[in-house]
């Protein structure tokens, strides 16, 4: 089986409106954000053997928090089409990733992350979590995917979307 985990980044500042966009760093409340999810992404045992990260500031900030909170350190790829490129592109680069990587971190940008999960939800999915996608799919949220393909073969609607975290809804359950 292999999964995969979209990672959206944390919450991004807009103090400095000279930045262009690729330059936006985190805000303090997404540089909490970002370890919470790498503890929650820990403690349920998921271990990506490799990480895919935007290029984006922002993006790299949210890895360089959620890394330390995990206990292996996976190969991690900056990968210039998470930032700004289509839905078909990154599952392109997705399709050419090693088949013996079994867990892969993707961390991103909306829309694309929202509309990757969405297209890539098949059959067996999890209802609550389309819903809770559909809905918004914020900075710092996660959605895990799982499927029984090869990356190569990896095909719209078919994953299973199993579930949809936000950082909120962990902080109630805390």
């Amino acid at each position: 089986m292999k999964r995969l985990l979209l990672l959206r980044h944390a919450k991004s500042g807009w103090d400095d409106l000279t930045l262009e966009d690729w330059q936006r760093p985190l805000a303090p409340r997404g540089r909490q954000a970002a370890p919470r999810m790498g503890r929650e992404i820990a403690q349920r045992g998921w271990r990506p053997q490799r990480v895919l990260v935007s290029p984006a500031r922002r993006a790299q900030e949210t890895w360089n928090l959620v890394a330390p909170e995990l206990p292996d350190r996976p190969e991690v790829e900056e990968t210039p089409q998470l930032y700004g490129a289509s839905q078909d592109a990154v599952l392109r680069t997705l399709r050419h990733l090693p088949e013996d990587h079994s867990s892969v971190l993707l961390i991103g940008h909306n829309p694309q992350l929202e509309s990757l999960a969405l297209s890539l939800a098949g059959r067996g999915s999890d209802v609550q979590a389309v819903a809770q996608i559909q809905a918004k799919f914020p900075t710092a949220a996660l959605a895990v995917l799982e499927f029984d393909a090869p990356w190569r073969r990896l095909a719209l609607r078919g994953a299973r979307l199993t579930l949809c975290l936000k950082v909120k809804a962990l902080d109630r359950d805390a």
